[in-house]
């Protein structure tokens, strides 16, 4: 597979657990959720199945403003994300754009990557 810069962290805990600790953790750091899309529920709304799979919009507007301000076309990327879902095996992950991936999409300069580069931190803590 070809590096897409999506990583991916397995959960011990279910979707809905997995999320309440991963809103807890931003809500301690200050950061801002932004949106939660709920795919699978939204899936069943209209009569559809889905595995559990929730999308979680959070950041800094302190911290990603200067980012977008340095190189624009990272505002379709941003705010973070991090996508919550349960495989064909009922195991959980957690994906997020890795901050390399999106400095090399976008051309972020060196000095600015440290303001997204929190997110593997806040994910890694969300499943311990």
């Amino acid at each position: 597979m070809p590096n897409n810069g999506l990583m991916q962290v397995a959960s011990p805990y279910s979707v809905a657990e997995t999320l309440q600790r991963l809103q807890s953790i931003l809500a301690q750091r200050g950061l801002q959720i932004f949106a939660l899309v709920d795919h699978s529920g939204e899936a069943e709304k209209v009569g559809m199945k889905m595995r559990p799979t929730k999308l979680l919009i959070f950041g800094s507007p302190k911290g990603g403003t200067p980012v977008m301000v340095a190189a624009p076309t990272v505002a379709i990327d941003l705010p973070l994300k991090a996508l919550i879902s349960e495989d064909e095996n009922s195991k959980v992950f957690v994906a997020y754009n890795s901050p390399e991936y999106l400095q090399q999409r976008h051309g972020i300069p060196d000095d600015m990557v440290k303001n997204i580069a929190g997110v593997a931190a806040l994910v890694a803590k969300a499943v311990e």
